[in-house]
């Protein structure tokens, strides 16, 4: 008996936090991808080729905090920015984590879990 409910706290903890992060992930992912058209059009250039729009690890994070600024657009627990930045004017990269806590608390399940995730987008101009 006592072993059948270690089983289902466990598979309610693991199914919670399996959705948590997949919420946060998809909070990540729709900020890199505001930060990726973050770009100035005034900098748009043609490069052998290929069009440039160049991104800034400045703007990136601006644009990232000011999307997570956003009311109404998360509802997760103690969201924090880790990092957002573009690792070659091309990308901009978003590192979030968030507080997950499971649904029910005992010996051996955490009160509170930091979980983090990130997200990466492209700039992409035809």
């Amino acid at each position: 008996m006592v072993l059948g409910l270690v089983i289902v706290f466990g598979l309610s903890a693991a199914t919670s936090l399996l959705v948590e992060r997949q919420r946060l992930y998809a909070l990540a992912d729709g900020a890199a991808i505001v930060a990726a058209e973050s770009f100035d059009p005034a900098q748009v250039r043609l490069v052998a080729g290929v069009i440039r729009a160049p991104l800034s690890s400045a703007l990136v994070e601006a644009e990232v905090r000011n999307y997570l600024s956003t009311p109404g657009i998360h509802s997760l627990e103690g969201v924090v920015l880790e990092s957002a930045t573009t690792p070659d004017s091309r990308h901009a990269r978003v590192e979030l984590s968030s507080l997950w806590r499971p649904p029910l608390v005992s010996q051996f399940f955490p009160a509170a879990l930091r979980i983090g995730v990130s997200a990466q987008a492209q700039v992409f101009i035809r």
